[in-house]
């Protein structure tokens, strides 16, 4: 993500395209752009996450918009490439990259809203009203009353539905910016979606990656954090930051009230029934839907015990059986790996090409979350907005050159991996996991060590074969071949995230909405064409007043802010004229 041409351009293109729309000259200030850039708005000019490509598309944005935003006090920033500036509702920053002179990325994100700004630093709230006061109100009497009113007599503004990572980082912003909001969650404890795991578990990404806002790990924090450390951390973040969260609580049922804009929301908290009427809901469920588990003929017959992945208890007790791992991405991996671990004879199941990456190499490739970037002054925002400012339709060519350069460190790695059998892809234009991700959520694997296993033969592999059929103690394989079986284990992905708006409120809205995640219109029939973005995700879509959080925790933490921005917005009153807005969808 290096500059095109020399920064100390910058500036003059800075001064030539604030003079452009401070005319109000929509048609000159996407002239500064190349034939093929890209302008990626978070939230600042457009009230919604959108990537605008190309001159006409910039241009038709500004015409609509310019008249409300009134960009202006656009400043260069100590770093190459980035800015500040100023709208009428909000402050913001910037960053531009140039190709002959002319803009190829342009990022414009608001980063507060002015009159609301988050009480920080010299802003502070005092804590305590000095002197003698009869009857006073202390820090715990206040927060007795939220655990005792909210969510009784007075409502939130936001329901937050999953208390995850996700869910509790943006329950942060929200109570930052003095945003009523209530997180429910079905598990006992904050975190424990994380300890209810296998216990080997560890997060992939390195600790720099993983930051939950304001509050970042201590500088003694292992690079690759055990899951039940992070259930530990999540649920003292939820202490620390004071949040509102209802734990052993689940949600039965929401609808949407068109004539007084608010939803009716129906839970479940410790076995008794509360019915909220918040204005707003968060679907913070994580990135996914429902786990999808094939339905194989036989499978009522097998007499040894079948499970999804996501409710893989661990590999105790499992020695000396025979385990088949049906998949081959992250989660196939590692709980491969463990039942190894555990003394069991495991197989897995490859059925289609997978994307392998070492995590030492990630890591390696990764500059913005390292030891070294924090010592050269990069902040966890800094190395964020670095990030979003490259557009979804940038990325492919900005991610093949490291591809290249990592199949070729890593080749003798590979070539262990392809003589074992086991079929590699690197994305379908060989752009790696970054675009895989985006695209599908899945089909890769950052290596932690199950891949050596695959390769010296002691996690035993069969690839490029699906499942025909389960007797009562066998996986017998469309090739005629049959594996015996004491476990079968379906590493076999999940559904859209939607599928939560099709249970918690009903099958139209989820129909409405349109599929979450990946880059595409969402349509069952059409999935493209691409529109730049992620669907549905921390953005406005078809449902008023319904929203969508997830992805991983670099994600949860960067998107809660715009999240809660354009929730603030709507609790004070702004006003909020959404360009670009997800269009409504039909049941194909």
């Amino acid at each position: 993500m290096k500059e095109i041409t020399p920064s100390s351009s910058v500036p003059d293109w800075l001064t030539r395209f604030a003079a452009a729309l401070k005319n109000g000259d929509a048609a000159g200030a996407a002239a500064l752009f190349a034939d093929d850039g890209y302008w990626r708005d978070l939230v600042s000019f457009t009230w919604n996450i959108i990537t605008l490509e190309g001159r006409p598309a910039i241009t038709d944005m500004l015409r609509a918009r310019l008249g409300d935003v009134q960009p202006d006090g656009f400043m260069p920033g100590d770093r190459d490439g980035w800015f500040t500036f100023e709208t009428a509702r909000g402050r913001g920053t910037g960053h531009v990259r140039l190709k002959d002179g002319k803009a190829f990325t342009l990022l414009t994100a608001l980063m507060e809203l002015k009159g609301f700004e988050e009480k920080s630093g010299p802003s502070r709230e005092l804590g305590v009203q000095h002197g003698a006061i009869r009857n006073r109100v202390t820090w715990t009497d206040r927060r007795q009353a939220d655990a005792n009113e909210l969510g009784y007599g007075r409502q939130p503004f936001v329901l937050v539905i999953g208390g995850g990572q996700g869910g509790i980082g943006l329950g942060a912003r929200l109570k930052r910016l003095g945003v009523p909001a209530l997180i429910v969650d079905r598990n006992p404890r904050p975190g424990d979606a994380w300890r209810n795991r296998y216990k080997s578990l560890c997060l992939h990404d390195p600790v720099w990656y993983d930051h939950l806002p304001y509050l970042p790990f201590p500088d003694h924090w292992p690079i690759y954090t055990p899951k039940d450390k992070m259930g530990d951390w999540l649920e003292s973040y939820v202490k620390i930051m004071e949040l509102d969260y209802w734990s052993s609580t689940a949600c039965k049922g929401a609808s949407w009230d068109e004539v007084r804009q608010e939803w009716t929301v129906i839970v479940e908290r410790e076995g008794n029934p509360v019915t909220m009427k918040p204005r707003h809901i968060v679907l913070a469920t994580g990135m996914s839907g429902f786990p999808e588990i094939p339905r194989l003929p036989g499978a009522e017959k097998f007499r040894g015990k079948q499970h999804h992945s996501s409710a893989h208890p661990g590999g105790e007790g499992w020695a000396g059986k025979r385990c088949v791992v049906v998949g081959s991405n992250n989660s196939a991996h590692d709980i491969a790996a463990d039942l190894w671990e555990h003394g069991a004879d495991v197989t897995m199941l490859q059925r289609s090409p997978t994307l392998v990456m070492r995590a030492e190499t990630l890591a390696r490739n990764r500059p913005l979350y390292s030891e070294e970037a924090v010592a050269s002054g990069i902040t966890t925002d800094i190395a964020d907005l670095t990030v979003a400012s490259m557009p979804y339709g940038a990325l492919p060519a900005a991610s093949q050159p490291t591809v290249a350069r990592i199949k070729q460190e890593d080749a003798a790695f590979y070539d262990r991996l392809r003589a074992a059998g086991f079929q590699l892809t690197f994305g379908e234009d060989e752009t790696g996991i970054g675009p895989m991700y985006l695209r599908r959520g899945s089909g890769y694997y950052i290596d932690v060590g199950a891949s050596d296993l695959i390769a010296d033969g002691k996690i035993k592999l069969r690839s490029g074969v699906e499942v025909s059929h389960l007797t009562e103690d066998a996986v017998v394989l469309k090739d005629g071949s049959a594996l015996e079986a004491d476990l079968v284990v379906y590493a076999t992905g999940y559904g859209s995230m939607n599928q939560w708006a099709g249970e918690l409120i009903s099958p139209e809205v989820a129909d409405r909405v349109g599929k979450c995640w990946g880059l595409g219109s969402g349509t069952a029939k059409d999935p493209g064409p691409w529109e730049g973005e992620l669907r549905n995700m921390w953005k406005p879509t078809a449902q008023e007043n319904l929203w969508f959080h997830g992805g991983n925790l670099m994600q949860s933490r960067l998107y809660s802010r715009f999240l809660a921005l354009q929730l603030k917005a709507r609790l004070e009153g702004l006003p909020t004229p959404v360009y670009g807005k997800a269009p409504v969808h039909h049941r194909a």
